[in-house]
């Protein structure tokens, strides 16, 4: 069974967005073992430069990454698909891998470092969202493919 890690950088604080995180892990159970893993967020304070603050975060990253993750980041410049060929590239990856490793930044994103250690990179759109509403785009994304994967009625 495919095994996905999604890390994320702080907790989700709207507890509308919150429930819809838990329906969706529940639901992609059915199809793969998911762990879900909430790193400290750097502290933003006025003045703080922005590397400081990515620096901060990377490291809890790093600290949740082993050297077999293949590690998929989410980036604004990353590959943007149609909901049919996300489910065929998690399917394509599927094959040769057996654990998935997914990475949503914080508010400025991910550190550069982070993203040269993942082997590919995902946009999930070219609209902008919240790091919020990016980890509830891309467990419904995830479900989503996993039922057009399966023929099932989810996806019309």
């Amino acid at each position: 069974m495919l095994r996905i890690k999604i890390i994320v950088v702080d907790r989700t604080r709207s507890s509308f967005l919150a429930e819809g995180e838990s329906l969706y892990l529940d639901r992609i159970r059915k199809y793969a073992g998911v762990e879900w893993i909430e790193t400290k967020p750097a502290k933003i304070k006025k003045g703080r430069p922005s590397k400081s603050i990515l620096d901060t975060e990377r490291d809890a990253i790093r600290r949740k990454l082993h050297d077999h993750d293949y590690v998929i980041a989410l980036d604004p410049s990353g590959k943007v698909f149609s909901s049919e060929g996300f489910a065929a590239w998690i399917d394509h990856l599927s094959v040769s891998r057996s654990r998935l490793t997914f990475v949503v930044g914080g508010p400025l994103g991910l550190a550069k470092e982070i993203l040269d250690r993942s082997q590919e990179r995902l946009s999930l759109s070219r609209l902008t969202f919240t790091h919020e509403m990016s980890r509830i785009i891309l467990l419904e994304q995830l479900y989503r493919a996993f039922t057009i994967i399966n023929h099932e009625k989810y996806h019309k």
